[in-house]
C-alpha cells in the first residue's frame, strides 16, 4: 500500500504577521506602556486641589467658649472674614503644591434665609455659604448632610485631592468615609477645647491627619460684646403683671416667626424652656423693658409664665 506523499514546506509561505505570537504580545505591551507614560505625564502636570469645609456652629461654640468664655453667639462678635482668610493661609502653607477650590461655610438659619451676617460671608471671594435649618432650640439641622453631600460629590468627580474639615461632630464620620472612598484625603481641623476635647473620638480615628488651633490663633477673631446697661436701672423694677404681659408679647412674635410646628416641639418641655429659647426671651424682654432682669428671679419666672400662657392659649 502506497503512503500519501508529504508536501514539503514552501519558502514563499506568508509570514504570520504581528497579530499573533510573541511579537504581537510585545507590541501590545509596548503600546500599553506608552499610553501609561502619557497618562502619568498629564497627571503630573495637573495641580492638586483642596477645599475647606467649615461647620460654623462648631467654630462659634468652640472659639466663643475658648476666647470669650461663652457659646452664646449674641455675647461676642466673630470676625468671620478674618478667620476664613486665616484658614486659607494655613491651607496654603500645608498644601503647598495645591490650589484652593473654595471655602464652604455651613451654618443654620430660620427657614434657610440668610441673616445679614451670613449675607456678608456669602459675598466673600472663594466662599460658598450653605445653610441648614434652625429648630426651636436654636440647634442646626441638616448641616451634616450638606457637608457629606459636598465632600462626597467633589471627591467622586476628582475635583479635590485634599479636604480640610473644621468640625467635631461624630455625625461627620460618614462624610469622611465617603470622601476617602473616592481617594480624597481628609484632614480634621479643630479649635482648642476650653474644657477638654471638643471633637468626637470616632471622627478623630477616621481622618488622615489632625490639627488644632489654639487660643493665640483664635483670639484676634473673637471680641466679647460689652454688657448692656439701661438708663432706668435705678428706678423701681416693673411689676410681675407688666413682665408677664411682655412675656406674652414675645411669645406672640415667636409663634409668628417659628410657626405651630416648632411650638408643638416646645410644649412637651413645659414648664421648662430650652436654654437658647430662655436666653432669647430674657434678652428680648430686657430690650422691651429697657432694664436688666438679671438678679430678679421672681420677675424672670413671671416672664416665662407669660410666654407659656400665650402659647398654651393658642392650642
Amino acid at each position: 500500500m502506497n503512503e500519501p506523499a508529504t508536501t514539503p514546506p514552501r519558502d514563499d509561505a506568508p509570514d504570520p504577521g504581528p497579530g499573533t505570537g510573541v511579537a504581537a504580545v510585545a507590541a501590545r505591551l509596548e503600546r500599553t506602556n506608552e499610553l501609561l507614560q502619557r497618562m502619568l505625564a498629564e497627571v503630573a502636570k495637573t495641580p492638586s486641589t483642596h477645599a475647606i469645609f467649615v461647620d460654623a456652629g462648631y467654630v462659634y461654640a468652640s472659639a466663643g467658649l475658648l476666647v470669650a468664655g461663652t457659646e452664646d453667639r449674641r455675647a461676642f462678635d466673630l470676625d468671620a472674614e478674618g478667620l476664613i482668610d486665616a484658614f486659607i493661609d494655613k491651607a496654603r502653607s500645608i498644601f503647598a503644591d495645591s490650589r484652593l477650590l473654595r471655602v464652604y461655610w455651613y451654618d443654620g438659619a430660620r427657614r434657610r434665609i440668610h441673616t445679614p451676617e451670613q449675607q456678608v460671608i456669602a459675598e466673600l471671594p472663594d466662599v460658598k455659604v450653605r445653610l441648614g435649618n434652625l429648630n426651636a432650640n436654636n440647634q442646626q439641622k441638616g448641616v451634616d448632610s450638606l457637608i457629606r453631600s459636598d465632600l462626597e460629590s467633589l471627591a467622586r468627580h476628582r475635583a479635590i485631592s485634599d479636604a480640610a474639615l473644621v468640625g467635631g461632630d461624630e455625625d461627620l464620620v460618614p462624610a469622611v468615609e465617603a470622601a476617602q472612598g473616592y481617594g480624597a484625603r481628609v484632614h480634621l481641623w479643630g479649635i482648642e477645647g476650653a474644657d477638654g476635647r471638643n471633637q468626637a473620638e470616632p471622627l478623630l480615628w477616621e481622618v488622615d491627619s489632625q490639627r488644632t488651633f489654639d487660643l493665640d490663633f483664635c483670639r484676634p477673631y473673637v471680641t466679647r460684646k460689652p454688657v448692656t446697661t439701661y438708663e432706668n436701672e435705678g428706678t423701681p423694677p416693673p411689676s410681675r403683671d407688666e413682665v408677664r404681659f411682655v412675656g406674652a408679647q414675645i411669645a406672640a412674635n415667636w409663634l409668628g416667626e417659628r410657626g405651630r410646628t416648632e411650638m408643638a416641639g416646645l410644649l412637651p418641655g413645659h414648664p421648662f424652656l430650652p436654654g437658647p429659647v430662655d436666653q432669647d426671651l430674657l434678652m428680648d424682654a430686657e430690650r422691651l423693658l429697657q432694664r436688666s432682669l438679671r438678679g430678679h428671679a421672681v420677675l424672670r419666672r413671671a416672664l416665662r409664665d407669660g410666654f407659656w400662657q400665650h402659647l398654651q392659649s393658642q392650642l
